[in-house]
């Protein structure tokens, strides 16, 4: 403020100085002129508003002149406020410095609203009452329409629009319960077409390879899925869900077997591969680290390939999900590396004629 005041000071100084060469006949027209254009914008604007700066100059201005000089002037608001202005303005001049005084109810702590905001993402189905009674159960007073100003202020809509259980949702609340498989293509040497079957586990990323034929056929997927149930019930799996796609090899008889032993079918929506992206993300992978690089012969040559790729992936390739372990092998303890340790014994073993790598310290 002070720097706008010293500015304004200036330009009226500039405003004093350009008067001097007019004459009374002059100044008298320019002041007719200006209390005429103060007349047409007082028809046409809203009642303006004043800054501080704005009430200082002018109470300065004015204010060696008798009220009742003031009554006959042309201004914007009533002749009693310039001299308030002008005793408002002494107040501040003479009065004892201190800190502003804020306006409103005091600032909610930073923790408090942190909480409150963790605690609407975590409750997707609590609104601002349903979060002010947890921080009153926790024994933290707030008003539960700070709680609401909180939410808002971050972007949170009511507990309404945020009930709806999205598909990312679904799998990652579901994952211990989760299976998805599908087929998927591979192209021999000769170019004939073989397709395989697999399944992966949401939770530990398990991948199990069912099979490979040329000719899958309904049969065929229902004596897999045999297979797969009696491999889950030895290994103890607690899945309740099983994703697929809308193959028509997939019949009724998949579903009802898998319904007898406790698996649900969840089918996902038509050419929508994202509904399914575990799946197909370990079919790219498939592709790229071994398909990619390996010359199939034929069926027999593409089991044993894929045996290989089922036993790296499973017990020692990292998954960043996992936090780099392995689906089946935890992450061993880490090691302290002396700082003048030059070389590190590491051994490779290579697997399908050096297609993988596997790495493992010396013993």
């Amino acid at each position: 403020m002070l720097l706008r005041l010293v500015h304004l000071g200036l330009t009226q100084t500039f405003a004093l100085l350009r008067l001097f060469p007019m004459s009374d006949r002059e100044m008298d027209v320019e002041i007719l002129e200006l209390r005429h254009q103060l007349l047409v914008l007082q028809r046409q604007v809203s009642p303006p508003t004043f800054t501080g700066t704005d009430r200082a100059v002018l109470a300065r201005l004015l204010n060696h002149l008798p009220m009742d000089k003031l009554r006959y002037l042309l201004l914007l608001v009533r002749p009693d406020t310039l001299p308030r202005w002008h005793r408002d303005l002494l107040k501040r001049h003479h009065a004892a410095p201190c800190m502003p005084k804020r306006r409103g109810r005091p600032p909610t702590v930073r923790s408090i609203r942190a909480l409150v905001v963790r605690l609407a993402r975590w409750n997707t189905s609590w609104g601002y009452r349903r979060v002010h009674g947890e921080l009153a159960a926790l024994g933290i007073k707030v008003a539960a329409s700070t709680v609401w100003e909180i939410l808002k202020k971050h972007g949170i809509p009511p507990a309404p629009e945020r009930q709806s259980t999205t598909w990312a949702d679904f799998l990652r609340s579901q994952a211990e319960a989760l299976l998805a498989c599908d087929l998927f293509e591979v192209r021999t040497l000769t170019g004939a077409r073989l397709y395989v079957f697999a399944v992966i586990e949401h939770a530990t990323r398990r991948v199990r390879i069912l099979g490979a034929t040329a000719h899958p056929t309904a049969n065929w997927i229902v004596q897999l899925a045999r297979n797969l149930l009696m491999d889950l019930q030895d290994a103890g799996s607690r899945a309740r869900f099983l994703i697929r796609d809308h193959d028509s090899k997939f019949t009724a008889a998949f579903d009802n077997l898998l319904a007898d032993d406790g698996l649900n079918v969840v089918i996902t929506g038509i050419r929508i591969p994202r509904m399914n992206s575990l799946m197909e993300r370990w079919i790219q992978t498939c592709r790229r680290e071994l398909l990619a690089r390996t010359l199939i012969w034929n069926q027999s040559h593409l089991l044993r390939a894929l045996g290989e790729f089922e036993t790296f992936y499973n017990c020692h390739r990292p998954y960043r999900a996992l936090a780099q372990a392995a689906p089946l092998r935890p992450l061993p303890t880490p090691i302290n590396v002396p700082e003048r340790t030059r070389h590190l014994e590491v051994r490779r073993r290579d697997r399908l004629g050096g297609t993988l790598h596997e790495y493992q310290h010396v013993a």
